[in-house]
């Protein structure tokens, strides 16, 4: 195995640390990758990367083009922030027709043949010595070529060329006519960048890994954005499988009765579905869960969908959980996403960076997502997001993080019984919200109807949202209709709550 281990062969960064693993350690080096894709992809920002990756390591960087000037490719790399000082960037057009006057070798495509073209690219190469080279593109090396046939051979030559030369290459190609596959076959490697125009919202790219020679990688889809600094990706997975397992303590909710209803609290790397009509406190139980992880010197991330970080801070002040003060101390995390801006794996990538943060070694124990029917409507375009949701949950329940996900039912004081999700699929313990009418007033309800990790309690207690806090009462007996939705309370009127605690004070 050691022999084998030594025999490897040797790795370079592509300059994007996502992609870095989905290739399982970066490009084998001294081969011939393509990198192929639409105008607008982000081929050519992927090609500086790379290059000023080598420079980094103190790699010699060469960027051959036929497709952009010097000028422009510097527009480019100023646009992220980018310097191209010691990467040698060689032209084959020129924009004014003065090639006699530029410092660069230039050519005009239709006026020069394609063997004269690559000639002038090895000569270059000869006198260089690069140890990273970026050609692009390939579009315009099709028409000097006259023939596909002609074509093929020269890059074949071009590869026989870099041979032994201690350089890794990218070929960048726009797909103009198509899929080559003469050229993927070449190639030791393909990498292909996609975008796509959604119904709602901004475009979405993405890559994929068509072929790696010799070596595994992570397959399948992975989320792309074009930002200031360059390419960004966002894996399909997370890795959690090295996490050891939790060792199924329970947590506190800070509320006696909540965990009596819960059986003793809600157990480490468990999920909860916090369930029920729109406004009958499932958000504020959320924030409860947040402020007593904060209070245990653990850390708290709230992922909003819906609610504002005004009106959040001011319910949340108003309910006398002080959400401001620990979001100050660093012990609460708020994350606002937008819809229709962020993308499935892009979601997953921010849980992850979020809940993997060392800060000052505090660990995070909660993570809230209010709300998954904000999650789902946020990304309309996409399929199979419940899958998606439950790889999350796997890798936080690997990591012992206690995850709530607010769910609203249909309906507001009527039958609120459907969900957008199979709860059983999603949750190992569901916490019921209700409303009930008592005396002419409406009351909350709560209780559990499901917990995998303890045995719970069966009852119905009244729950109560004031300026003093969340609280819960004692359970309660005399109901009727409980299971057609909407409860009715018929027992003595003594047993309930003063009627203040009921109100949003």
């Amino acid at each position: 195995m050691s022999e084998l281990i030594e025999n490897a062969p040797r790795r370079v960064s592509t300059g994007i640390a996502a992609l870095d693993g989905i290739l399982y350690g970066g490009l084998e080096a001294e081969r011939l990758y393509l990198i192929e894709g639409s105008p607008g992809t982000g081929k050519t920002t992927l090609g500086l990367q790379y290059l000023l990756e080598g420079r980094a390591n103190g790699e010699k960087g060469f960027y051959v083009t036929l497709s952009e000037t010097k000028e422009e490719l510097i527009a480019i790399a100023r646009s992220h922030g980018w310097s191209l000082d010691g990467i040698e960037v060689h032209e084959l057009v020129d924009p004014q027709g003065e090639a006699g006057q530029s410092h660069y070798t230039m050519f005009e495509p239709g006026e020069i043949e394609l063997g004269n073209t690559l000639s002038s690219v090895q000569e270059h190469i000869e006198l260089f010595k690069p140890n990273r080279l970026v050609f692009d593109s390939l579009s315009e090396m099709r028409l000097l070529s006259q023939g596909a046939f002609r074509y093929r051979r020269q890059i074949l030559a071009l590869k026989q060329f870099l041979s032994g030369r201690n350089c890794t290459t990218l070929l960048l190609d726009d797909k103009a006519s198509g899929e080559d596959h003469q050229l993927q076959s070449l190639s030791h490697g393909v990498i292909r960048l996609e975008q796509h125009l959604t119904d709602y919202g901004k475009e979405r790219r993405y890559l994929r890994v068509i072929k790696y020679r010799g070596s595994d990688f992570a397959g399948g889809v992975h989320d792309l954005q074009i930002t200031r600094g360059g390419l960004v990706v966002f894996p399909q997975w997370l890795d959690s499988e090295t996490q050891p397992l939790p060792d199924g303590k329970h947590l506190s909710s800070g509320l006696p009765a909540l965990d009596k209803l819960l059986g003793g609290g809600v157990a480490e790397g468990s999920s909860t579905l916090l369930l029920g009509p729109a406004g009958v406190g499932k958000s504020s139980m959320g924030v409860q869960f947040a402020v007593e992880a904060a209070k245990r010197g653990d850390r708290a991330i709230l992922f909003e969908f819906e609610e504002s970080e005004h009106a959040l801070l001011n319910r949340s002040e108003g309910l006398g959980l002080p959400l401001k003060k620990y979001i100050a101390e660093g012990l609460i995390e708020v994350n606002h996403l937008r819809p229709g801006e962020v993308t499935p794996n892009e979601f997953a990538s921010l849980v992850r960076s979020s809940v993997e943060v060392d800060q000052d070694q505090k660990r995070t124990s909660v993570v809230i997502i209010d709300s998954l029917n904000g999650y789902l409507n946020a990304m309309p375009h996409e399929k199979f997001l419940v899958v998606h949701l439950n790889d999350i949950l796997h890798y936080l329940g690997r990591r012992g993080v206690c995850t709530f996900l607010v769910v609203a039912q249909h309906g507001m004081l009527g039958r609120a019984t459907s969900t957008p999700v199979d709860t059983s699929y999603l949750a190992d313990a569901v916490v019921l919200f209700r409303y009930f009418e008592a005396e002419g007033q409406i009351h909350r309800a709560i209780s559990v109807v499901k917990n995998r990790t303890a045995s719970h309690e069966h009852t119905i207690r009244e729950f109560a949202l004031s300026s003093k806090g969340l609280t819960i009462g004692e359970p309660l007996t005399k109901f009727r209709g409980v299971f057609s939705g909407t409860p009715e309370f018929v027992g003595a009127h003594e047993a309930l709550m003063p009627a203040k605690g009921n109100r949003n004070e």
